[in-house]
């Protein structure tokens, strides 16, 4: 028999309106992809030089992807998916929310005059902690999704990290139609709304006892088609804003739309929410108690394991939904592997959108064009992000496939597009950028769900944020070893800029290698893991029986 409950304030705590919330979260954490907005006010307010201010960036990118503690800290407060009405999720978004308002609000003391001006290094130390919220607030709003939605792992990753990568535009457009000219004041905002926004909808993300319905799929598909329209959206937005110089009323409608847009993922909930409790949930008593069962008796033996057997290991893990902590999976070749093909993928991306704009100017793109290739990044990212998550787990459910070979695919063609942004012919940025960020932000929807599967959830957290390592130490070998580098020996001598294919055909040719290395890296992670997922395809058609 089904029970339904009437209470008003059962919607408060279902996992539909835990998504909605997270969403929200999620368009307004990703201030660290609008630094171009206030990093001008930065260096003039401040007489930094260019290398100071790159030096500054590179602790954002460091801050915006390291996230190890905000994975210990979710790992410590949820353990094993267990929570109270003392320990959740929320204080990881809290502790998101005091880093936002600590980092943003002190850059704004800075460029507005309000105190001394600070040493370079306290500047990146708050740089640092201001994008280091984005760590905790993806980390909260992502595990605790993969956790109410495991046997859709791979489409809820894709859309809450996708949702992430628009953040990005939309705090751009907010720039432009409300602040635009205000740099200082738009800081004030970053300091403000994503901890508001935290503190105010922290206590609605929550991990719910797992209840597979029927309807799932359909309902985060509804949540899938708000996000291409979103995207769709914010992508016309750009191209108009780029071509022509829209009016106030304009610009001003223009954001009303988006917000209503992301509104609308409530409705969703609510529909969804209504629907679970009207049917009842696929549960498999029998099935779950062996599968506890066999996690007790069995993760005793990880400390133990060594990299011959870890194949087997890695199986039973994913199989029972249980987990390693970070120091047996950083001890197992997986981690290791999925480690070095993320250096070479998010290493090798992170780096070209640092270099887009000068690639463009050396190659003689207008400043205009210029500018659309950058605003446009955010929208191929989103494509990345959410459709390698969508798709992915289309074809591993439904057809069979290990998600690895996606990576492998991924690698594979963001390799060719390094190729044809360093051969440089007319128009290769738009073919060229279009494939590095569609493959660049599938690694950040791939890598989190392999994550979680290989290693488990319990500390996936964890894990997956110390593979994301990877992508700004990756991103400093290529932009400052080797792009850098290269483009300071073509140089001319006397002059300070480089002009032509030959500046950065080498670097490019590199870094096509690179990926492809990693490609191949991601193969053998690919055939190393078959085990691991014909188990869990073995436990998801038992389920689904």
């Amino acid at each position: 028999m089904v029970k339904i409950t009437t209470s008003p304030n059962f919607m408060a705590t279902t996992k539909w309106i835990a998504t909605a919330a997270s969403i929200w979260i999620q368009c307004s954490c990703g201030a660290s992809y609008a630094f171009g907005i206030y990093s001008p006010l930065l260096k003039s307010t401040q007489f930094y030089t260019q290398s100071t201010l790159d030096t500054i960036s590179v602790f954002k990118d460091i801050g915006a992807n390291a996230g190890i503690l905000s994975g210990l800290l979710y790992s410590a407060v949820c353990r094993g998916g267990r929570t109270s009405s003392l320990w959740g999720p929320w204080i990881v978004l809290a502790s998101g929310a005091i880093q936002a308002f600590a980092g943003y609000f002190f850059l704004w003391l800075t460029v507005t005059g309000a105190i001394f001006r600070p040493r370079v290094e306290i500047t990146c130390l708050f740089m640092f902690i201001a994008a280091h919220a984005q760590t905790f607030f993806s980390t909260a709003n992502v595990v605790t999704a993969v956790w109410n939605f495991p046997d859709h792992s791979g489409t809820i990753v894709g859309i809450l990290k996708g949702f992430l990568g628009l953040s990005g535009a939309v705090l751009i457009q907010v720039y432009q139609t409300l602040f635009f000219g205000e740099p200082s004041t738009f800081l004030l905002m970053l300091a403000l709304v994503p901890s508001l926004f935290s503190l105010v909808l922290m206590f609605l993300v929550k991990i719910h006892d797992f209840k597979p319905y029927d309807s799932d799929k359909s309902h985060l598909n509804s949540f899938s088609l708000i996000s291409i329209i979103t995207a769709s959206y914010l992508m016309f937005l750009i191209i108009l804003e780029n071509m022509f110089v829209l009016s106030p009323w304009l610009l001003d409608l223009s954001l009303f739309l988006l917000f209503l847009l992301l509104v609308s993922p409530i409705s969703i909930a609510i529909r969804a929410s209504r629907h679970d409790l009207l049917q009842p949930s696929r549960t498999f008593p029998s099935l779950i108690d062996s599968l506890l069962e066999n996690h007790e008796s069995e993760t005793s033996s990880f400390s133990s394991a060594s990299d011959g057997n870890e194949q087997q290991v890695g199986a039973t893990t994913c199989e029972t939904v249980q987990d390693m902590n970070l120091l047996q999976a950083s001890c197992s070749t997986n981690f290791w592997l999925l480690f070095i093909a993320m250096l070479c993928g998010m290493g090798s991306g992170l780096a070209t959108i640092n270099n887009i704009s000068q690639i463009g100017e050396s190659l003689g793109y207008t400043a205009t064009e210029r500018n659309t290739l950058v605003a446009l990044w955010s929208i191929w990212n989103f494509l990345g992000r959410f459709g390698a998550g969508y798709v992915s787990d289309i074809f591993m459910y439904q057809k069979g496939f290990a998600r690895p070979i996606f990576m492998v695919l991924t690698l594979a063609i963001m390799a060719s597009g390094h190729f044809v942004i360093g051969f440089g012919f007319p128009g290769n940025l738009y073919i060229g950028s279009v494939l590095v960020g569609v493959c660049y932000g599938s690694q950040w929807s791939l890598m989190p769900t392999i994550a979680s599967e290989i290693f488990g959830a319990t500390h996936f957290g964890t894990i997956f944020n110390t593979v994301a390592v990877a992508s700004p130490l990756g991103s400093y070998i290529f932009s400052v070893r080797v792009i850098g580098f290269l483009y300071d020996e073509a140089l001319e001598t006397g002059t300070d800029s480089c002009r032509g294919v030959h500046c950065f055909m080498l670097s490019y040719c590199i870094l096509a290698f690179v990926t492809l290395f990693g490609s191949l890296v991601a193969l053998a992670l690919f055939f190393k893991t078959n085990g691991v997922y014909a188990k869990i395809m073995r436990r998801r058609r038992r389920t689904s029986a």
